[in-house]
């Protein structure tokens, strides 16, 4: 028996998982979480096969729960579920080594079998979901890249002169750059584009 936990912040959406799920004759739902940190409590205290995560949860993303699943070596393979198909998100779970990367709106018996054949050795990704993360071209230059990481996490342009060991204008000459380059409005803009295509 293949022991699930379903970890996905729509209750709706968990609950018709669990159930289309329950009805596999080799598939058992063990625990469903509505956040991260649920998720990854229950794998720990259930040791499931498979947990299937949603990729963007409160307290903890799929991601970071892929990723601290790795990080402990616990027996757990991960799938996770998305609709979106972004870069950086593909490139993240590839690092942390998920064994699934599909959509939510696969048919339910795809899911069942992509669930066999992860416990056989596989990996399982929808085809969609690696053209849509083809990235584009990174722009930034890698100070770019640390000012923007730094203003990502709340940080002003003070902090982040501080910070790297610059001026005050040449961080702020900075940021006007990276939002030119990213033809953003502003930087909190700036923060979300670079996001989205990986970049930061």
């Amino acid at each position: 028996m293949i022991k699930i936990i379903i970890a996905e912040d729509q209750r709706l959406l968990r609950g018709a998982l669990a159930s289309l799920l329950d009805l596999e004759e080799d598939i058992q739902v063990v625990g469903q979480a509505s956040d991260g940190a649920e998720a990854l409590e229950l794998i720990c205290k259930l040791q499931p096969n498979v947990c299937l995560v949603d990729i963007e949860m409160p307290q903890l993303s799929g991601l970071d729960v892929a990723e601290e699943i790795q990080a402990r070596a616990l027996p757990c393979r991960v799938i996770i579920l998305t609709t979106f198909a972004r870069p950086g998100y593909f490139e993240r779970a590839i690092k942390a080594d998920v064994h699934g990367y599909l959509l939510k709106d696969e048919p339910s018996d795809r899911l069942a079998e992509a669930i066999r054949r992860v416990m056989a050795g596989h990996r399982e990704i929808s085809p969609e979901l690696i053209f849509g993360s083809i990235r584009d071209e990174n722009p930034l230059t890698a100070r770019e890249v640390d000012i923007l990481k730094l203003a990502a996490q709340g940080q002003s342009a003070a902090e982040i002169a501080k910070a790297l060991h610059l001026s005050y204008g040449t961080v702020r000459n900075y940021i006007s750059e990276i939002i030119n380059k990213l033809e953003a409005r502003n930087r909190i803009e700036a923060v979300r584009i670079a996001e989205e295509k990986g970049w930061i």
